[in-house]
């Protein structure tokens, strides 16, 4: 673990989120597209990773650097933040706003009931959500220390599984909660080298595109709006390394608060 002297510590944090105001961004999608445009709007030079045609078009559309790539694959996922810095300087903030690939089939959404998933059938959902998100966290720190040392963000977003489950979806919430604990653990892991690790919670459903056949008649206060999940990575991205927040949790005012 790197260790500094007091007086320093925090400097090089403070000059580095104010000298590079570049973001790399995972997911172009709904939620990643909105956290992107988000910081464009904000001064940021952003580069966002997305597979499908039309998501990168989204970003082209956005003013950000589109970036072709598979966000579980550790060369490719590399070499994007290569190209990306080639175009916009090393990153200073880093965000995972994707979700991992689920199973095809036929098989409940989230695994089933553990009695019934069997291994294999835990196995497909939680490993995957485990897997990306510390292949992020790797590549992402990697990319800070090669950067010079100077600090830098790096927020993985998830949903509510991460702090409690539900009946039918165990498996999922497996992967959330691994999710929880390896943000946790690299948290604590880089503090001392100014990178400030976050987890960011959206504990409800986001209104989006995605989310709409499921949501008709639901109370707009019920919904988390893709905008306010942008704004939260934006108030983590800006805090200082003498106060940071390390797990952040958003809810919709309209629904029941569970602590």
């Amino acid at each position: 673990m790197v260790t500094r002297p007091p007086t320093t510590v925090g400097l090089g944090y403070a000059r580095r989120m104010t000298e590079s105001r570049s973001a790399f961004v995972l997911g172009a999608r709904n939620l990643g597209g909105s956290i992107a445009g988000d910081l464009v709007q904000a001064g940021f030079r952003v580069a966002a990773v997305a597979r499908s045609a039309d998501s990168l078009e989204r970003v082209r559309g956005l003013g950000a650097l589109a970036l072709e790539a598979d966000a579980t694959d550790s060369a490719q996922l590399t070499r994007a933040v290569k190209e990306a810095e080639a175009a916009h300087g090393p990153a200073s903030l880093f965000v995972n706003a994707i979700s991992a690939a689920r199973p095809t089939g036929d098989g409940p959404w989230g695994g089933g009931p553990v009695a019934e998933a069997g291994v294999e059938g835990v196995r497909q959902w939680c490993a995957p959500v485990a897997e990306q998100c510390a292949l992020f966290l790797q590549v992402a720190a990697t990319a800070l220390r090669e950067a010079g040392g100077g600090g830098g963000t790096i927020v993985q977003v998830t949903g509510g599984s991460a702090r409690r489950a539900m009946p039918g979806r165990g498996a999922w919430a497996a992967g959330a909660a691994a999710t929880r604990a390896l943000v946790h653990a690299a948290a604590q892991e880089l503090r001392e080298e100014d990178i400030h690790v976050a987890l960011l919670i959206v504990d409800a459903t986001i209104a989006s595109p995605k989310t709409a056949d499921r949501t008709v008649g639901t109370p707009e206060r019920n919904l988390i709006r893709e905008s306010d999940v942008a704004a939260a990575v934006r108030y983590l991205a800006g805090q200082e390394v003498r106060g940071l927040t390390h797990e952040l949790v958003v809810t919709p005012a309209g629904d029941r608060w569970l602590p």
